[in-house]
């Protein structure tokens, strides 16, 4: 037994004795730093004077310098020096941490206290910071003196109660046989700061539930083939723009003739021109009218809308009058060379690097006999393509809409949309909640005479100038009006560029605020608007103004129309479409 067992401590020792030899031999720190580390341990005492354990710890002190080991520790130097590289504006703060040790009061139970983590339960408080502007800080990452894992308590609770709320208020409009999308935007309004004040993490909310609309037009991609694009494109790309330059026209003509500013005019034209893309996405594959003719034409322009919004910005600071109109129009040009070269990319990508990049995925998620591989390769390529989109001065929502669009020419659409859509649909219901989450009872509630006017207002203009734009194309009644009634809210869009007209000082306090509310309610009534679509499409009929059978004939141009069989041909081509799809 000793014979079989002696090897293997022999070997230890051996390691050991190597071990310590190394030690004893490194080198002497300069400064008599190894006498003054041995009178040390020999005045620690205790009789331990060479011990293993002080062996491992001269060691330890010698690989680790005293400045990693002080990482915690700043100095007033290093401040300044950060300061002066980012060249900030030093300003005063409050720092607000919560006292433990102090007698506590009682007081009366508060049901905002169950969702309010700033209590005495905390294990672990994290402070903040109260500028002048009383603009509340989170320290998210402190500095530490040694890497640690750090929780954001707050952001956790406040995506349960999101979560909860929004599940709440789905469940509460399926029983009343209302749209669920209703219920989720007026949960997000009844816990949002307009509400019950339940979120205290507004901007990491909103952050997160950004991947709803990625993950909308992602899949949204997957289900729109190019073969359908193709059949509206005139009508998308021409009368998308054409819509947009209508209503900036409009609104800065009467503006002018009001005695405003004529830029006001102009920007709040633009702001109007933008839809809904996540809300009207969701409706209209909840009702299956994505294959439908108005569905495709009421996308494709929503595409479009998407496009320009990279335009849109390059606009705002000539409008606002901090750059030259010539600087403005090379800007827009610039953002233009960008997107085409972007699309060209993209295209090339999807032949030659897509349909390879899925076939293995397909493969080694055969081999592993999970689909979640496969899964979690859609959501990165999905991602990818969004975020390099927006590093080119694009949109995240055009990025991921031609990230769905390159994987729908290959054979595993369907299979990549089968994953995609449970995580989809989660993000989606989080996206609504937290859009909820911006519009103010309050505020709609003192103001609810101007703004339902206002709302009223601008459902009708848009829905005609829609109307008028899309019948152009030589579409039917039916189907203009269909359109025209899908796209007649302001998209949630308009609020990043509200924000930043408002940066820019193009909008005026009393103008943010219309415009504002105005956006909260028309999106509030956008499944109002959904609802009556079948009801005005049955009063068409019985007036005659829509034909029965509108859309089975109706397919876009107005020349192609009168040849029977290429309608013929196109009904086919959407049938065949649907089946795909």
């Amino acid at each position: 037994m000793r014979s079989g067992a002696s090897p293997p401590i022999c070997a230890l020792l051996f390691l050991v004795s190597v071990f310590v030899c190394a030690v004893l031999s490194s080198p002497v720190l300069p400064g008599g730093a190894e006498a003054s580390n041995a009178t040390e341990v020999s005045s620690s005492g205790s009789g331990k004077e060479g011990s293993f354990a002080d062996i491992i710890d001269r060691a330890l002190q010698k690989e680790f310098s005293e400045s990693e080991q002080s990482g915690g520790e700043t100095d007033a130097g290093s401040f300044n020096n950060t300061v002066a590289e980012k060249q900030a504006v030093l300003e005063t703060v409050a720092r607000v941490t919560t006292k433990k040790n102090e007698t506590k009061e009682e007081k009366s139970f508060q049901f905002h206290d169950v969702f309010n983590l700033d209590n005495e339960n905390r294990a672990e408080d994290i402070p903040t910071l109260i500028d002048r502007r009383d603009n509340v800080f989170i320290i998210s990452n402190p500095k530490s003196k040694y890497p640690v894992l750090q929780l954001d308590l707050r952001l956790i609770s406040d995506l349960v109660v999101v979560i909860v709320s929004a599940t709440c208020g789905g469940i509460a409009f399926a029983c009343a046989g209302q749209p669920v999308i209703t219920g989720y935007l007026l949960a997000g309004s009844v816990i949002g700061p307009g509400g019950l004040s339940f979120i205290s993490e507004m901007v990491q909310v909103e952050t997160v539930a950004q991947f709803g609309v990625i993950f909308l037009l992602f899949a949204l991609g997957l289900e729109f083939s190019t073969t359908k694009l193709r059949v509206v494109r005139a009508v998308a790309v021409l009368g998308g723009l054409l819509q947009i330059v209508l209503f900036m026209c409009l609104c800065g003509a009467a503006a002018s003739l009001c005695g405003g500013k004529t830029s006001e005019g102009v920007f709040v034209g633009a702001f109007l021109s933008m839809s809904s893309t996540a809300m009207v996405l969701k409706f209209l594959m909840e009702r299956n009218s994505i294959i439908a003719l108005h569905g495709q034409v009421t996308v494709g322009t929503l595409i479009l809308q998407d496009c320009a919004v990279g335009l849109l910005f390059a606009l705002l600071p000539v409008l606002g009058g901090t750059s030259g109109v010539l600087q403005g129009v090379i800007s827009m040009a610039k953002s233009l060379i960008v997107l085409l070269m972007f699309l060209a990319v993209l295209s090339v990508l999807s032949r030659t690097f897509v349909p390879w990049f899925l076939k293995l995925m397909t493969g080694l998620s055969t081999q592993t006999q999970t689909g979640e591989l496969y899964q979690l390769a859609s959501v990165a390529f999905c991602l990818l393509v969004a975020w390099c989109s927006d590093k080119l001065g694009l949109s995240l929502e055009l990025g991921s809409f031609a990230a769905g669009v390159m994987i729908s020419t290959t054979d595993l659409s369907h299979h990549t949309l089968e994953h995609i859509e449970p995580i989809r649909n989660f993000f989606a219901a989080l996206f609504l909640a937290s859009i909820g989450m911006l519009i103010h009872v309050h505020f709609l509630w003192n103001h609810v005479d101007i703004l339902l006017a206002a709302v009223i207002l601008v459902i009708i203009i848009k829905t005609m100038v829609v109307t008028v734009v899309v019948k152009g194309f030589g579409y039917s009644n039916k189907t203009s009006v269909l359109v025209g009634m899908s796209l007649a809210q302001i998209g949630e869009f308009a609020f990043v560029l509200l924000s930043r007209a408002s940066n820019l000082h193009l909008v005026e306090g009393k103008l943010y605020l219309l415009l504002l509310g105005t956006t909260a309610l028309s999106l509030v009534t956008t499944p109002l608007l959904f609802k009556l679509i079948p009801a005005v499409s049955h009063l068409g009929v019985l007036l005659g103004w829509f034909s029965p059978d509108s859309s089975q004939t109706e397919m876009g141009c107005k020349g192609d129309i009168l040849r029977a069989d290429s309608a013929n041909k196109r009904i086919n081509l959407m049938v065949q479409g649907s089946h795909d799809s």
